[in-house]
């Protein structure tokens, strides 16, 4: 049974609700990372699409640079500003701008608040099980399916490892 609060009646029927009524959450990684986020889907009770209501803090990172090899995201600004980190480009992102980051686009993405204020945005995802995500800045590769991740550098070719002398076993 899930304890946390959603917006489930009793027949499990999703019911409109406020966005002020979702839990807000929060996460820091050092000093660089960090946002505070409600997700909108998980209270909902979504599977497949996820939605969540962001603030960026001045001086934050959203996540580290990233891009999606099954999933398409987008983001759209509601309030504030802050900086999209498009592979080597960096763009101006104010309220009303909406960005796409296609599945499959092999070019890394996030958001810097360059700004004094708080930066508001609606971030929308998918919920692929089987994501695999690229952090070209690092190397690693995170693999949904298997919670795990794996760096880059080190790859094998398909028949390394393999004894391809040795007679089949029966």
């Amino acid at each position: 049974m899930n304890d946390k609060p959603t917006s489930l009646n009793a027949e499990g029927i999703s019911e409109p609700f406020a966005s002020e009524n979702v839990p807000l959450e929060e996460w820091s990684k050092g000093t660089r990372y960090g946002t505070k986020f409600r997700y909108l889907s998980g209270f909902g009770g979504a599977n497949h699409v996820g939605v969540a209501l962001e603030e960026l803090a001045p001086g934050k990172e959203s996540n580290m640079n990233h891009y999606h090899m099954l999933e398409e995201e987008q983001a759209f600004i509601l309030e504030g500003e802050m900086t999209l980190r498009l592979g080597d480009k960096t763009y101006l992102m104010k309220a009303g701008d909406h960005v796409c980051f296609p599945a499959g686009q092999k070019v890394g993405h996030s958001f810097y608040n360059h700004s004094d204020t708080p930066c508001r945005f609606i971030m929308i995802g998918e919920k692929n099980p089987n994501e695999v995500v690229v952090y070209p800045e690092t190397g690693r590769v995170g693999v949904r399916l298997l919670s795990e991740g794996y760096d880059k550098a080190a790859t094998m070719e398909y028949w390394q490892g393999a004894d391809t002398e040795q007679k089949p076993r029966n």
